[in-house]
């Protein structure tokens, strides 16, 4: 593997790559349970078919790159970034969906850049993205968290793979528009839409399931944090950052921008901040530019929800930001004898 700790200058040198990637997919397992339970078992689907897409993809590249295919697939990195996008998808979304993009995050962003390691992009935001940007209406049907009480999950799997619904129903009476598309499609309809008369109080996200969602990847990644797995400062940048502004704009006009904690709890706020952006390959590698990595992708993403095409931007942000790291290390790595490490 070309994965190197010089990447990741925190993570404990004892810690294989495997152990650490264990710990992540152990940290996701709480926010795993939340998703199933308030938007359906689909997610157990999307996560079984991004991860055999995934192992497939990959052994069958590193078979034609004539590398050993078992020890590489050991490493766990690929079964993350299926239980990622997985986790990414609509519960309900066609089972293509998950495949490609499984493929797209494997094969085109990680091993045809050489790996492990070697890959300049996030795969699993890079896939996130391609999947968001293709697919918009696919992408952005969440089921309501009440609608699926009912369901047995042979018609959840039925509708995943056949998109035949049970009788008397349609996919616009199970499915919602997600907070944030909720301010962006009124914002686009009437820019003058006073956001405190729509349906995002902090009581909503919670009955939603979203807020519940990101107060699972918040503790998850603090034990990541106190596991010495991921650096504190780049999820200190991201939510500092979002936070800093959000208020800002909030203090400034509470009628047209929505709250810092709206912000916070809502979209991928928090999976971003704790497991997307500080993987260790893509992103900045000293202290201090890894606090100005975060702390810009939490700029682009408020940027971005609030002017950019995109309600949820942390996706757009990381993948951004993930090109001017190589600016950000020779910028902030430590001095030695007066000339830059």
């Amino acid at each position: 593997m070309n994965f190197t700790w010089a990447a990741a200058p925190h993570i404990k040198p004892r810690d294989s790559v495997s152990k650490i990637m264990l710990k992540v997919l152990l940290a996701l397992l709480p926010s795993i349970f939340l998703l199933a339970w308030f938007f359906g078992g689909g997610v157990y689907i999307n996560i079984l078919l991004a991860t055999l897409t995934a192992l497939i993809a990959e052994a069958m590249v590193l078979k034609l790159r004539g590398r050993v295919v078992l020890k590489c697939l050991k490493d766990l990195s690929a079964l993350v970034t299926a239980v990622l996008i997985g986790m990414a998808i609509p519960t309900l979304a066609p089972w293509w969906v998950v495949v490609l993009g499984t493929f797209f995050a494997i094969v085109i962003v990680k091993q045809l850049y050489g790996g492990l390691g070697s890959n300049l992009f996030n795969p699993a935001m890079a896939g996130y993205a391609f999947l968001l940007i293709s697919f918009p209406q696919e992408m952005t049907a969440w089921a309501m968290p009440e609608s699926l009480n009912a369901w047995p999950f042979s018609d959840i799997i039925r509708l995943i793979f056949s998109a035949q619904l049970p009788d008397a129903m349609t996919i616009d009476g199970i499915t919602m528009a997600t907070p944030l598309d909720v301010v962006k499609t009124q914002a686009a309809i009437n820019p003058y839409t006073d956001v405190t008369v729509l349906p995002l109080g902090i009581e909503t996200l919670f009955t939603q399931g979203w807020g519940w969602l990101s107060l699972s990847y918040f503790v998850g990644g603090l034990w990541l944090v106190q596991q010495g797995i991921i650096a504190w400062q780049i999820p200190l940048g991201i939510l500092s950052a979002l936070a800093l502004i959000a208020a800002g704009f909030y203090f400034y006009d509470a009628q047209t921008y929505t709250s810092p904690l709206f912000h916070l709890l809502a979209g991928a706020t928090m999976v971003g901040a704790f497991f997307i952006a500080t993987d260790p390959v893509t992103a900045a590698t000293a202290p201090k530019g890894r606090f100005i990595f975060g702390f810009m992708i939490g700029v682009l993403t408020y940027l971005i929800r609030v002017w950019g095409g995109y309600p949820d931007a942390m996706a757009f942000a990381v993948l951004l930001m993930n090109i001017a790291v190589p600016v950000i290390d020779y910028y902030t790595q430590p001095r030695v004898f007066g000339t830059r490490r």
